[in-house]
């Protein structure tokens, strides 16, 4: 596959799979990893949305990890969605994972509400007006919440979800009060929560959340996710994660 200035292909190690990335654009990190995987127990032929898919890296990697679904990808960059789509068909997956190049406040021009099984977003963790402003323009739409905020994804999304519908979302565990007002103001209750931890006594800097569309009250809080081990390797679950262990 011909690639453009400054893209190279990343081996995911996963199913063959492989991704097109900028080196001068935000690439993908480990929490968009842990996403698909938190992820992962999606049922059987639902139809998905990503909101802010980037470079398709959470919809290629369920592809993978659930079964017989349908993904679409949204991403208001036209590069970036471009760079997805590219991706998708290298790896030979145009029948389960699409792309649409929008703004998310736009999505029921072309969906209806009330039809989506799942959501997972992985979405920009910068408030607007927080945040180092001079850096590139993909990198800041990527960080900051300058297309659309937490508030505007968590409406959507319930607008989008079928009654029982699953949401799941990556953020900064920092942020953890905002997400669960917003969650609760918009009738996505959470169910699941896991706090990511770089090592075992340093304090959260991600959070997984799964929810239900209209979901009855109990949340269960899972046991912490570590990174690094004392050593400063991949603790033995981030290797299965990343289908490395025993590698």
């Amino acid at each position: 596959m011909e690639l453009k200035e400054n893209e190279r292909i990343d081996d995911l190690e996963f199913k063959g799979y492989k991704i097109i990335q900028n080196t001068t654009g935000f690439c993908f990190g480990i929490d968009s990893v842990l996403l698909s995987d938190y992820a992962k127990d999606i049922k059987s032929g639902a139809e998905i949305i990503d909101i802010g898919t980037g470079t398709g890296i959470i919809g290629i990697l369920l592809t993978g990890k659930t079964n017989n679904t349908h993904i679409t990808g949204i991403e208001i960059q036209s590069e970036v969605a471009d760079m997805a789509r590219r991706s998708i068909k290298l790896n030979g997956i145009e029948d389960r994972f699409c792309i649409k190049n929008m703004n998310i406040k736009d999505i029921f021009k072309e969906m209806q509400q009330n039809k989506i099984d799942a959501i997972v977003t992985n979405p920009p963790y910068m408030r607007e007006n927080t945040g180092a402003k001079n850096i590139e323009k993909k990198k800041l739409i990527s960080r900051c919440e300058v297309e659309c905020t937490l508030e505007d994804i968590i409406k959507i999304s319930y607008k989008l979800l079928k009654s029982n519908g699953e949401f799941y979302m990556v953020h900064r565990a920092e942020r953890i009060v905002d997400i669960l007002f917003y969650l609760r103001q918009y009738k996505l209750e959470p169910k699941k929560i896991r706090f990511v931890h770089s090592k075992v006594f340093k304090e959260p800097n991600l959070v997984l959340i799964k929810c239900v569309k209209d979901g009855g009250n109990g949340l269960k809080i899972d046991k912490p996710l570590i990174v690094y081990d004392e050593n400063g390797k991949y603790t033995d679950e981030i290797l299965e994660i990343y289908n490395k262990k025993g590698k």
